[in-house]
């Protein structure tokens, strides 16, 4: 009897030791089931992505509800992180490096509510997300500005082009099922926030920033596609985000080099740049973009320059202008923030432009930065320029603690930001499935759209030397100028002329940039002189932060001036900046393709060589030359050819 007590009470004993073991085991893996993922979610997944439900035009009130309780469990740091959207470029990270080890610090010990993804590779990117999705207490909100679509920041992805190019088409459906295709890629990707579409009118040639990536010139017009694009991608569950109030479009200073002066009055504002951002709300947008913007007329606080230590650096820019008497941008001013909220009747997400641009740099700490975006109404603050988000979270929470800033003032954000994340379904799922990406990037959907945009997007401006339709022998000699102000002349015209020569055409090149010598610049004219047809490429591109932005460097200008001073037969096509005619007047033939993305170089080709229509039309004015709405429109060789047989 005493061995069997004795046997018994050791098996109790074990049974016991087991369940604490398996207690504490149960509980560790609770714990970390916050801080780690399924590494399996990371390689090959048989997850697919949720079925995407439309983001709503107000939270829902189990978004409320769950963010309400959220906020109670927060602390004030907690609370003030939510606000916090930290800059990433995604690229492979061992675990114990030094940058996986900063991220991982932004995300678990300074609490950010987002990650504002830049330039990367499709699958590091998305892994890198999902290990900080893993490691978040709560959601993170990812964003990205996908203004073309995800080719915008991920390599080898769908690049629709800038969006001039649309509002070229005259479709604004194009506008809507890019918005769907966009939003379905940056689900996939493991975004949920489009910082798109860009709603400024682009009524100034001068602008060295927006350019191309506004639709036109028209309030009106630019107001329908700004409209169809926001209900496309929202109808697919993100958030879009209209930028840049109170609109970019009227200013001859980039953001990115200093802060641009919009010298308006509010009537001004109303009969232009407000026009879009009306529709965009009307629409029922979920965020809305306030850019680095003075507008004395509204907000005449002034601003002076900060001290800049020598090794001062911007982020972005090669230089910075820097206005003396300048006035507090949009972003940090109560009344044009108020004017959002107030006149428009906007109710969502405030989001500033990014923190880091010389813009707000120039005149304002990050920590000052962050309270007076807050103050001036601000939900969610992008990229701070420091690695370490700690200042502008310092500042805020010092604010807080002086009274500067009331708690229930960041409360009102973050619940916002939260309720925003559960209506995305982020509490449900975080993790964007591997297996996902290939099903869904770049369909065959996406890039048929893509060539579409492009053809119908292609805009024959001017055609006095009737050089168009080509009509030159198949073994005719055409000498291709390419103009770029970019580093990329060994690759950057290598779409259309392949283009050409896959239609049996001889295309000799030359590539010229700001580094090219005089020598170059001889050969290049003396090469041009034999040719039967000259095709000057133009690729004078936005370039933010660059003082050489949408500009052509001087050698390719030179160049191009000598060939007209001889009448060679020049093309001209840009493939960037449309107003660039107004510098080579004795152009007598141009073309616009509005980007340099290779659907749209292959489009210009194709419009060149008579094997499809030209039907676009200048969404913009080139002063003193053509009005908006220009187009010459001319029919494929093969219909005309139907035409005349018919005839």
């Amino acid at each position: 009897m005493r061995i069997q007590y004795r046997n018994r009470r050791n098996i109790v004993v074990a049974l016991i030791t087991i369940f604490a073991l398996l207690a504490t085991s149960i509980s560790a893996i609770g714990q970390a089931s916050l801080k780690r993922i399924d590494t399996r979610l990371l390689v090959s997944s048989p997850h697919t992505l949720p079925l995407a439900s439309e983001y709503p035009r107000h939270p829902s009130k189990e978004a409320l509800k769950w963010a309400d309780g959220e906020l109670k469990k927060m602390s004030l740091d907690e609370k003030i992180g939510q606000l916090i959207s930290i800059g990433v470029n995604a690229t492979f990270l061992n675990r114990e490096s030094e940058a996986f080890g900063l991220l991982r610090h932004q995300v678990e010990d300074n609490h950010v509510g987002g990650i504002v993804l830049f330039g990367s590779p499709v699958y590091e990117s998305v892994v890198l997300l999902n290990r900080m999705q893993s490691l978040a207490h709560r959601p993170l909100l990812v964003s990205a500005d996908l203004e073309r679509g995800s080719g915008m920041r991920f390599f080898d992805t769908t690049d629709f082009g800038w969006v001039m190019a649309v509002g070229a088409s005259g479709n604004p459906d194009y506008a809507r099922r890019m918005g769907e295709i966009t939003a379905r890629e940056a689900r996939a990707l493991g975004i949920q926030q489009i910082l798109a579409p860009v709603v400024d009118v682009n009524n100034n040639a001068a602008n060295p920033v927006i350019n191309v990536r506004s639709f036109g010139e028209d309030p009106a017009e630019v107001a329908r596609y700004v409209a169809a694009f926001i209900k496309g991608a929202q109808h697919e569950g993100v958030i879009a985000t209209a930028k840049h109030f109170p609109g970019h479009g009227n200013t001859a200073t980039d953001s990115h080099r200093g802060l641009p002066i919009l010298n308006l009055s509010l009537a001004d504002l109303n009969r232009v740049e407000l026009v879009p951002f009306r529709s965009a709300i009307d629409a029922g947008v979920g965020s809305v973009m306030v850019g680095h913007i003075a507008v004395p007329k509204i907000e005449p606080t002034q601003i002076t320059p900060l001290p800049r230590k020598p090794d001062y650096k911007p982020t972005y820019a090669d230089s910075e202008v820097i206005v003396e008497n300048a006035t507090a941008p949009a972003s940090m001013s109560p009344a044009l923030t108020g004017l959002l909220r107030r006149d428009l009747g906007f109710n969502g997400i405030v989001v500033t432009d990014a923190m880091d641009m010389s813009g707000l740099t120039i005149y304002f700490k990050q920590d000052e930065a962050a309270v007076r975006a807050v103050l001036a109404g601000a939900d969610m603050l992008l990229k701070p320029a420091d690695a370490d988000a700690e200042p502008a979270i310092r500042g805020l929470r010092e604010a807080v603690r002086s009274g500067r800033v009331t708690e229930k003032r960041i409360e009102e954000s973050a619940r916002k930001i939260l309720a925003a994340k559960y209506d995305l379904g982020l509490v449900k799922q975080r993790i964007a499935p591997i297996d996902e990406i290939d099903r869904v990037v770049s369909s065959p959907e996406a890039l048929k759209l893509t060539r579409e945009i492009a053809e119908h997007a292609i805009t024959l401006v001017r055609n006095d030397a009737k050089l168009l339709p080509l009509n030159l022998r198949t073994d005719a000699r055409i000498f291709n100028l390419a103009i770029t102000n970019g580093d990329d002349r060994a690759f950057i015209s290598n779409p259309f002329v392949s283009e050409l020569t896959r239609a049996g055409r001889r295309v000799e090149t030359i590539v010229l940039d700001d580094r090219s010598s005089d020598a170059e610049v001889q050969k290049a004219i003396e090469r041009a002189s034999g040719a039967d047809l000259v095709i000057a490429s133009l690729y004078g591109r936005v370039r933010t932060g660059q003082s050489a932005s949408i500009g052509l460097p001087e050698p390719g200008v030179r160049a191009l001036n000598a060939l007209l001073s001889r009448n060679r037969p020049v093309l001209g096509i840009s493939f960037g900046n449309p107003y660039v005619l107004e510098s080579f007047p004795a152009m007598k033939t141009y073309m616009v393709a509005y980007g340099d993305m290779p659907a749209l170089q292959q489009a210009a080709a194709r419009a060149v060589l008579g094997s499809s229509d030209i039907t676009g039309r200048l969404p913009i004015t080139l002063p003193s030359l053509y009005v908006r709405g220009t187009g010459i429109q001319m029919k494929a060789v093969e219909k005309r050819t139907a035409e005349l047989i018919n005839k």
